[in-house]
């Protein structure tokens, strides 16, 4: 036995639900219930007068998601005929798996999913493209001002969207007139109707107004005509008065490209010239010796041997006296220290900083530095992730680092993490492997290997890290004892 029931079809989920329940109700499956609309029952297919079965005496209520509420308050403004019988068969589903919306890929979550997604597509352009026309009010009448608008929407949204016009408007009286319903607004009660609206004759004095404004923003050289009428397609321009001037602008756009090169500026602006006196009358910094430390650090500022420096905040160079005895280098400086300009002051820094207070090292008789002078980063959202520089950039900026060695001289060379010992001797070894011992260098140097500290910062497990920190503080004291 089949079943078939009509609709008016026009965005009211509570005309489907009533229809829904007495269907459940009755324990009737999906497969056996043809649903149409109202204009296809008077059409050539006749139809009974929507009578619901009788309830079956094993029926329980039982309720869904509200998820499912939310998502068939959309999809059921769309026109697409089989809305009501896909609702039907995932309420039907769903009294046996309430977990039934969480599975993305099922073909009637995913096709549910779709027609909410044009909705809110619909919704977003009636909301960006009605444009409302004063209507005058009689002669020696007094009151507010009043609007009238039309819109051609794609699906049954009046209803919807109406409330967010409400609250753009609510200081003027309104009506928004489509062929899929209508909405008004008096300043005291949001009315709507689902029955079709006749297309209203709508000319006031602000269409020119709209004309010579979008004339005048209208720029040739960003003109692009696909991503244009992706935003705005073309069905809306016929209710837009400054549409009337798109063709003749795309015609011309490239005649006008050509006419703003010819005359671009080819003279300086007038106040010009009081720039450059008052650039002329700024006395230059005193420039370090060449050959020292700091005219090293100066010219590491421009440095732009990688990629890296296109993103990074600035050059993040050494820090510490000229003629220390241990030299520490990290790998690269995080995010604290890319905006701070200093090495070693961010999480990784502070844990470093409490480990050599703990030994007795102090912090401001070390030189500390980074094998990479910048900050590689992935972003992720308003998030700046820690990206491994990878071999290349860190052979490009070892000469930064040799240079910092042969200036500082240290005797002893603290290289802490994989990069650092890299960028020092070139060889790619595990850690573990040459930890904790001290390494002959040229020059009569020793290197000392240890991990970085955002290692211990990465641990997850509490017991790990608090043996990863006492291994850490016993290289610290070693590396005390090697100084002394």
């Amino acid at each position: 036995m089949m079943f078939r029931y009509a609709l008016r079809g026009r965005g009211d989920l509570a005309e489907w639900r009533d229809a829904a329940r007495g269907f459940i109700a009755a324990g009737i499956v999906p497969d056996i219930i043809e649903w149409r609309t109202m204009d296809d029952a008077d059409g050539l297919f006749g139809f009974d007068d929507n009578r619901l079965p009788e309830p079956s005496p094993h029926y329980r209520p039982a309720s869904v998601p509200p998820a499912f509420i939310r998502l068939a308050e959309a999809v059921i403004c769309h026109s697409d005929p089989t809305r009501f019988a896909l609702l039907y068969r995932m309420l039907f589903r769903l009294l046996h798996d309430r977990n039934l919306l969480q599975i993305a890929s099922d073909e009637d979550v995913v096709a549910a999913q779709r027609m909410a997604k044009t909705i809110g597509r619909d919704y977003h352009k009636m909301t960006a493209f009605v444009r409302f026309k004063e209507l005058p009010l009689p002669e020696g009448v007094a009151g507010r001002r009043r609007f009238i608008a039309w819109f051609e929407p794609d699906h049954f949204i009046v209803k919807r969207v109406a409330p967010f016009f409400e609250r753009r408007f609510n200081d003027m009286d309104w009506l928004i007139a489509t062929p899929k319903g209508s909405a008004s607004w008096d300043g005291t009660t949001l009315r709507s109707s689902d029955d079709p609206a006749d297309k209203p004759d709508l000319r006031d004095e602000t269409d020119d107004l709209w004309r010579i404004y979008y004339a005048s923003i209208f720029n040739p050289a960003r003109l692009k005509v696909k991503m244009m009428t992706k935003e705005m397609p073309k069905k809306y321009w016929k209710n837009l008065p400054e549409a009337e001037l798109i063709p003749s602008l795309i015609a011309n756009a490239e005649a006008q490209v050509l006419d703003m090169a010819r005359r671009a500026a080819s003279q300086p602006l007038p106040f010009h010239h009081r720039l450059q006196e008052a650039a002329a009358q700024v006395p230059e910094p005193d420039r370090a010796p060449a050959g020292t430390l700091a005219a090293l650090k100066e010219e590491a500022r421009s440095c732009t041997r990688c990629d890296i420096y296109c993103r990074a905040t600035q050059t993040v160079f050494g820090d510490g006296p000229v003629d220390a005895k241990v030299m520490f280098i990290g790998e690269q400086p995080g995010d604290q220290e890319d905006l701070a300009g200093r090495p070693f002051v961010g999480p990784a820094g502070k844990l470093f900083n409490e480990v050599l207070a703990e030994v007795g090292i102090d912090r401001q008789s070390l030189y500390v530095t980074n094998a990479v002078k910048h900050f590689k980063y992935e972003p992720r959202g308003k998030r700046r992730i820690h990206q491994k520089p990878n071999m290349g950039e860190v052979r490009q900026c070892r000469w930064w680092l040799t240079q910092e060695i042969e200036l500082v001289k240290p005797k002893l060379v603290v290289a802490m993490g994989a990069t650092a010992l890299f960028s020092l001797t070139d060889m790619r070894q595990r850690l573990e492997d040459v930890r904790s011992e001290p390494i002959a260098m040229e020059d009569g140097r020793v290197l000392f290997v240890t991990v970085h500290p955002s290692y211990l910062l990465r641990i997850p497990d509490e017991g790990r890290k608090a043996e990863e920190l006492a291994r850490f503080r016993e290289d610290m004291n070693r590396i005390k004892r090697l100084a002394a």
